[in-house]
Parts: structure tokens; sequence; C-alpha cells
């Protein structure tokens, strides 16, 4: 079994007297597909944002490749290979696709913005962009200010926009959210055609979505993980079934 590409051990975040995540443990292994689960107000975007390092942890340790990232700032993390799609996508709306992830690419690369140079005189750069927003679909679209676009074009490229930052580990959460049922079906196929090249810790509420993906999830409830396994197993689990599926004993 390949060593995990991110180990989360015991890590907690308190805001008060709430414990937000409480001594959460997980990992995510190469080439996988690791959802988390678990109601409305759980933790899982808790627990996002403190792999990221946009929340500072109270305890634990967060280790990517090896490499402990607990106290490292969240532009670190990112170089050294963390990504994160959001609930609201967090693109420029009234920049083009293509400029888009083009400045992902300038980031990756150190360089500052360039909003006002015209990328796509630049041929390299224009080229690299095209490379990530092929395999989306949204090649044909790259010159379309993303205002125009719908909800799941902007929930596709934010995944492009991800892609072009070159992660080892990408966080998804919710990439599900407000997408109808053939949008997401379309979702579930990119990222099923994206595990062979990035990991993924992907928080979803869509569970058909999440039990086409996922290789493993994780239950988080009240901030811990109740269970962790296959579909299979979890569908079964009862604590599972009582705290999160909503099914008591006498569920058939």
């Amino acid at each position: 079994m390949s060593e995990p590409i991110l180990n989360v051990s015991g890590l907690v975040k308190r805001f008060g007297g709430l414990l937000a995540t409480d001594s959460v443990s997980l990992d995510v292994r190469p080439g996988e597909i690791h959802a988390l689960i678990g109601p409305n107000g759980a933790g899982k975007t808790t627990l996002i944002s403190q792999l990221l390092g946009e929340l500072k942890s109270d305890a634990g340790k967060i280790e990517l490749e090896g490499c402990d990232i607990s106290r490292l700032p969240t532009a670190k993390r990112i170089g050294l290979g963390l990504a994160r799609t959001f609930q609201i996508t967090s693109l420029l709306p009234e920049y083009s696709v293509l400029d888009n992830v083009a400045i992902a690419i300038q980031i990756r690369q150190g360089h500052s913005f360039r909003f006002w140079g015209n990328v796509r005189k630049e041929t390299q750069l224009r080229d690299s962009a095209l490379n990530y927003l092929r395999p989306i679909g949204l090649e044909h679209r790259a010159d379309e200010l993303v205002a125009n676009l719908s909800h799941g074009e902007q929930k596709q490229l934010e995944l492009a926009v991800a892609m072009a930052t070159e992660p080892r580990v990408m966080l998804l959460d919710e990439p599900m959210a407000g997408l109808g049922h053939t949008e997401s079906q379309q979702m579930v196929k990119l990222l099923q055609g994206l595990k062979s090249q990035v990991s993924m810790l992907l928080v979803e509420h869509d569970m058909d979505a999440v039990f086409q993906l996922a290789n493993r999830i994780s239950v988080l409830v009240y901030g811990r993980v109740i269970a962790t396994g296959s579909a299979d197993e979890i569908r079964n689990h009862p604590e599972v079934r009582s705290a999160y599926l909503g099914e008591g004993d006498e569920a058939c």
C-alpha cells in the first residue's frame, strides 16, 4: 500500500468553547479521492481551512509528502503542492477564462500579476493555459469573460485554475454545490479523469457523486471522524446511518 501523500493526525480547532475539529486524523494516498462527508456544522470546511493554513490549528500535525507543514503559511503550503476549490467560485469575473488560468500559472512560476499585459499575445503562456483548459472542455471558451460563463462552467474553470498550480493534493470544497444533475455528472467525469494526475480530498453533500468518486470515505460528526472506509462500509455502518444518512435501526 502506498504511503499517504497527505497525512493529518490529531488536528484540533477551538472557537472559544466550541470544538470545531476534535483530534481529526485521516490521510490521502497517491491517486486517491478521499471523501469527507458529514452534516452541516460538522467541521468540514474548518478542517479544509486548517489544512491550507487559512485557520491556525490549536493542536495536531499536517504532513505533505513527509514534510511537516503544520506551521507554514498558506502561500508556502500552496507552493509545496496544496490547492483548494471553493463552494462559491473564487474566480476573477471581469477577466477571460484564459486570463484566470494564466494568472495561476504566473503565481506558480513566482511572477507578479500582469493584469495590464495582454496574455493572448504571450504565446507560451497562452499555450500553457490552453493545456489546462483542454481536459475540462473549456478550450473553446478561452477568450470569454468569466462573468458570461454558466455556474457549471465556472466550477469547471476553477478546477483548471487549481490544476494550473500543479498541486500534489487538491482540496475540493463542495464542487457539486449549485449544479443540476447533468452538470453534476459532468463534474464527476472530470474528477474521475483528473484522479490519475492529482490526489483529492473531497468535501461533498451529493452522496451519489461521493459514492461514484470516492476510494475511501471519512464521516465527520461534531468535529470527530466517526468512521472511515469504502462506500459499502460507510453505507452499512450503523453509527453513520444514524448520525448522517438519517436512518434508524428500523430502516430497511
